[in-house]
């Protein structure tokens, strides 16, 4: 009978391993942290120098064991878009030359590896890839993946207006679903949804180490018709979908466990996707954010987080006072 192959965490686990093993000494220092290290909290997604090492110092073997860990985490579709936001680096640059703007480097090798903790170890340990509109945050413990968030895409531009990738929407179906679900509302569900006049200029969040909202507004799970419920968990699974599907399924199981009645969706802007907009979709732990705002709405922000557990908090302190607590 045939061995099995690795799991889902162990592959990650072995990518992690691989990557460090590929790094010369100084190197590998440059991209560990301690797992308790308030660095593996800290997470943002403009285009500044980060910790950890970027794929500009890495060698093609380096680099491919880099890629590789992402792949372990991610999905195909999510994967794809990873690598196609870190190409609209080269598409942005040229834009802005167009248009005399140099106000930052954009530079599709500026995207950094950071391991946390260590993967052969038995406490817990995780990894961050992160860049210019990339924020992956991934925390795993014995057999399990347990977080994931916060878990941030962004796009700009959300729709390239030029040149030989015009027309491409890297981010595009958790937009065109949001709107085809208002475009469902009659005006008194767009009274409740509407939550802001105009579209705030950025996710409300931000890169908050804890995400910190008032409690859930817009339109209750149980204001929605049927088809509207379905689009809503369409967009759910947009966002959970993104984390490859042996740990989709035990997070898309959270959110159920919580209930998607707790769910609310709240919209900020017009419902027409002309003028800048932002929509939220909240319940219990379960928040995703999303903003297009910036550039004419032609920049998108959007973040998945689970509030209570993000960089894995939840289950962080549980192993603290079950090992480090007297």
């Amino acid at each position: 009978m045939d061995k099995e192959g690795p799991n889902h965490v162990e592959a990650m686990s072995a990518a992690a391993v691989a990557l460090l093993e590929s790094m010369p000494h100084e190197m590998k220092i440059k991209a560990s942290y301690s797992y308790m290290d308030g660095e593996r909290l800290f997470w943002y997604y403009p285009p500044l120098n980060r910790h950890g090492v970027p794929l500009r110092d890495m060698n093609s073997n380096q680099r491919w064991h880099a890629m590789n860990l992402v792949a372990s985490g991610l999905d195909k579709e999510a994967y794809d878009k990873f690598k196609k936001i870190i190409e609209l680096e080269t598409v942005l640059a040229s834009l802005e030359a167009s248009e005399g703007l140099n106000s930052f480097i954009r530079d599709p090798e500026l995207y950094y590896l950071t391991i946390f903790g260590d993967p052969t170890g038995i406490d817990p340990w995780g990894w961050r890839a992160e860049g210019h509109h990339i924020s992956l945050n991934f925390s795993l413990w014995k057999d399990e993946v347990i977080a994931v968030t916060p878990l941030f895409f962004g796009s700009n531009p959300a729709r390239v207006p030029s040149g030989p990738n015009k027309g491409m929407r890297v981010l595009s179906r958790r937009e065109d679903l949001a709107l085809q679900l208002g475009s469902t509302f009659d005006s008194y569900q767009r009274s409740k949804a509407v939550i802001y006049e105009e579209a705030p200029y950025d996710i409300v969040t931000y890169n908050s180490t804890r995400a910190s909202l008032p409690l859930e507004e817009g339109i209750s799970w149980s204001g929605l018709k049927p088809n509207q419920r379905d689009i809503l968990i369409q967009l759910v699974k947009e966002y959970v979908g993104q984390v490859r599907p042996e740990v989709y399924d035990d997070f898309i199981c959270r959110v159920t466990e919580q209930g998607f009645d707790r769910l609310h969706f709240a919209w900020g802007g017009k419902i027409d996707g002309t003028l800048p907009h932002y929509y939220r979709i909240h319940g219990g732990d379960f928040l995703v954010e999303f903003d297009n705002y910036q550039n004419g709405a032609n920049h998108i922000h959007s973040v998945w987080r689970q509030v209570s557990n993000d960089f894995a908090s939840d289950v962080l302190r549980e192993h603290l006072y079950a090992y480090h607590v007297l």
